[in-house]
């Protein structure tokens, strides 16, 4: 987990410092009504650190824990939209803190827990049942994907 940790602290750096450079109106920005603005896709990292971190915990004690993230509902919801703009980056900065914190006690014989990320609405796929250690790996590919997308040069 420490390369997980290293690069997640790397993007904290990398992100706050980007992010907190651009205007208002830049975080606000939509090509469509459909796609989310900047503020948008960094409140559904936000959830996303949130659901993962969920998963990490309770993946430690309860073996095939069902945690899912609806992310649309999620982003409406909070309505990152009208967030401050510096407590959304705030928010953000902790949780992932927060995240590498969860990961750096995580015990070694708990990475290969099986977790259960699937949907709530469809059947149950082979690839809904991962291990905690494929669940931090991914939240740091997943999180570069979005990151991209702001902006932040990776």
């Amino acid at each position: 987990m420490n390369e997980v940790i290293n690069l997640l602290n790397n993007r904290i750096s990398l992100a706050n410092s980007y992010i907190s450079t651009l205007s208002e109106e830049d975080l606000q920005a939509k090509s469509n009504p459909e796609v989310w603005s900047k503020k948008e896709i960094l409140g559904h990292l936000i959830d996303s650190a949130q659901s993962n971190i969920r998963r990490m915990v309770v993946g430690q004690y309860q073996e095939n824990a069902h945690i899912i993230y609806h992310q649309n509902e999620w982003v409406k919801a909070a309505d990152y939209q009208n967030y401050d703009s510096k407590d959304l980056l705030g928010f953000w900065v902790l949780l992932n803190k927060h995240f590498c914190q969860i990961l750096s006690n995580l015990p070694l014989e708990n990475y290969k827990t099986i977790t259960n990320w699937g949907s709530a609405t469809t059947p149950m796929l082979k690839d809904d049942l991962v291990t905690l250690e494929f669940v931090a790996n991914d939240y740091v590919r997943h999180l570069d994907h979005h990151l991209r997308q702001i902006g932040v040069t990776i």
